[in-house]
């Protein structure tokens, strides 16, 4: 009778733990659909749910005239917020076959890292979790995909 008690307090301990493994992955996917939506849509409420104020973003951008990848200037939280409401005013949205992937690589007690996919390139995500729940600190991204996926 111990044995079957201790099996299902296992199996229920499992069930739990795996509840809250999909939780979490959930809310990291999550901040980073509102991370991808809020530069597609212009969207600054999405980035605020998504983003640390002291975000540290850059990246590799290919050259049109040497064709050589080099580091591009780093974008600052107000930086985002300020490209969110241009694409907004300009009204340039991307296509709808733009991507939009969003793969969870680890998540940890108090940090997480993903991959997303977007019209302009791969980006790492390291995420932290706080009281708002999970907020992205760093990006580092690599541009731009083959394809342009933006209508203007």
């Amino acid at each position: 009778m111990r044995i079957i008690l201790a099996l299902c307090s296992m199996l229920m301990l499992s069930c739990i733990i795996t509840a809250q493994t999909n939780t979490e992955k959930e809310a990291v996917e999550r901040a980073c659909m509102n991370y991808i939506e809020g530069f597609y849509e212009g969207d600054t409420k999405k980035l605020e749910a998504s983003l640390q104020p002291q975000l540290y973003k850059f990246g590799f951008m290919k050259n049109k005239d040497t064709n050589a990848y080099q580091q591009v200037a780093e974008m600052s939280y107000d930086a985002a917020m300020a490209y969110a409401n241009d694409v907004k005013e300009k009204q340039r949205f991307p296509k709808p076959d733009a991507p939009k992937e969003v793969m969870v690589l680890d998540i940890g007690n108090h940090i997480a890292a993903a991959r997303v996919t977007a019209w302009w390139g791969i980006d790492y995500l390291l995420l932290s979790k706080t009281d708002d729940g999970w907020m992205i600190e760093q990006v580092l991204w690599e541009g731009p995909l083959q394809k342009s996926h933006l209508e203007n």
